[in-house]
């Protein structure tokens, strides 16, 4: 059984810090591309960054580029979001997700689509406070 399970979301400050953690199992992240969405009140969901461990390519979106860093632990079977000098419009529920769509896709086209995920979480809150 495939499973995603995002943790460290929580109440910040602007400017402070987060390290979110996406634990899988049930399947090998280094054959997969594992994504970060964020869905913010009344808002789509907007896809954030993504990694593809077996290449060693990433992807930001422009709005986080410089203030997120995504990697992965093979061991672990996780993928980490550390974000600094958060922002109110930063407030999201953010879900992490698996993708056969390397992270060059996602560079060629500038983005990350909902649809070229197959399994999801259940989302972790980051609330930025102003």
């Amino acid at each position: 059984e495939v499973q995603l399970v995002e943790s460290g979301g929580g109440l910040v400050q602007a400017g402070g810090s987060l390290r979110l953690s996406c634990l899988l199992s049930g399947f090998t992240i280094d054959r997969y591309t594992i994504g970060w969405f964020r869905q913010a009140p009344g808002k789509g969901r907007e896809g954030v960054s993504c990694i593809t461990t077996s290449y060693g390519t990433t992807w930001y979106a422009d709005s986080v580029r410089g203030r997120l860093t995504i990697s992965s632990d093979s061991a672990k079977n996780a993928v980490f979001l550390q974000m600094i000098s958060l922002e109110p419009a930063d407030t999201a529920v953010y879900y992490c997700a698996i993708s056969r769509v390397t992270s060059s896709t996602a560079q060629e086209f500038n983005t990350m689509l909902p649809t070229w995920y197959e399994f999801w979480g259940q989302g972790t809150q980051v609330t930025v406070s102003s």
